[in-house]
């Protein structure tokens, strides 16, 4: 039980790789609350994790909001009494060719990607300082280490999230506080089926001859499922990762870009 007595907010927690974290979270021992935008799934994650035993609050949040983002940590701090461990989860995608993006895209993936991760590390730190003690796992990506086509605004949101991520990491270290990126490959999720099929539009290709070619550049031979995220979100969580700060990890299967 290597969380045991912690307390964690997980946004993006109702689905994907969000979900696996906070069910290898609460499987540790911490108390979780999950933060989303969809009620539905919302709903349906608490209950499934609920039903494993877990001690699970739903919140609903709009993350691309200064404002929502704020309630949302101060109810997850009234309800859990604290936050000890914080994961920014919550993310979209938008594939396109570069000059195809329109204004709105570009803002919405920034908004929810980056915006949503600093508003709730905002929220999030001055109880972590306080305490001197807390651990914030921001979701990069694979994206945000290497160059990718048809999908520029989406990799300079990770890139973002792992610039962020290393200038947190030394700003708050001697506040007893460790961030770090986990940088997830080709995970089976609703984003892997979005991914091929805006790349195809935008490649010409059907979306079977891009699941192809990912698939191709992927040692192990195959996308990763979420729950092979969580245990090194728990290993960043837990207090024996103390020296391990400032760091974007991959987890990908061994992919390489080509």
């Amino acid at each position: 039980m290597k969380l045991q007595g912690r307390r964690a907010l997980v946004t993006g927690g109702n689905g994907g790789i969000g979900l696996a974290i906070a069910r290898a979270f609460i499987a540790e021992g911490a108390a979780v609350a999950i933060v989303g935008t969809n009620e539905d799934k919302l709903a349906t994650a608490s209950a499934m994790l609920s039903a494993e035993g877990g001690s699970v609050t739903a919140l609903r949040a709009d993350l691309s909001d200064r404002d929502g983002c704020r309630a949302a940590v101060e109810e997850a701090t009234a309800l859990l009494g604290g936050i000890d461990i914080c994961v920014n989860g919550a993310g979209v995608y938008i594939s396109r060719r570069f000059e195809d993006y329109t204004p709105e895209e570009f803002r919405r993936v920034m908004a929810v990607n980056v915006d949503g991760p600093f508003h709730i590390s905002q929220a999030v730190l001055p109880q972590m300082v306080a305490r001197g003690y807390g651990r914030i796992i921001n979701i990069a990506s694979s994206a945000g280490k290497w160059a990718s086509r048809n999908q520029a605004v989406y990799n300079m949101s990770k890139h973002a999230i792992v610039g962020m991520t290393r200038c947190l990491a030394l700003e708050y270290a001697p506040s007893g506080i460790t961030v770090n990126a986990l940088c997830p490959g080709l995970v089976q999720t609703d984003m892997s089926e979005t991914l091929e099929r805006e790349q195809a539009a935008a490649s010409g290709v059907t979306p079977d001859a891009v699941h192809a070619t990912m698939l191709s550049r992927i040692a192990i031979g195959r996308y990763l499922s979420p729950d092979e995220c969580g245990p090194l979100a728990v290993l960043l969580a837990a207090e024996g990762s103390a020296a391990i700060t400032g760091q974007s990890i991959m987890v990908d299967g061994g992919m390489v870009f080509v």
